[in-house]
């Protein structure tokens, strides 16, 4: 494969990642919050729940960004 395409491929990827992570974490954050409306009684445990789901999120978008860039 050319060069140039190897790094219009990776820096693709690496976009799309991001924009994924972007859209995971939002979308997480935002049914979190809808959920602690609706039982605020649960408060604590949705909020460790949300953190842990968003390490998660940005685990697997920073190994996609680490391939990525090993391409280039």
């Amino acid at each position: 494969m050319l060069p140039l395409a190897s790094s219009a491929f990776s820096a693709l990827g690496a976009s799309l990642t991001v924009i994924g992570a972007a859209i995971g974490i939002g979308w997480l954050w935002a049914v979190g919050l809808q959920s602690m409306a609706r039982q605020p009684e649960l408060q604590p445990k949705i909020s460790v729940s949300m953190l842990i789901g968003a390490a998660f999120v940005e685990a697997v978008a920073l190994f996609a960004l680490v391939i990525c860039f090993m391409q280039i």
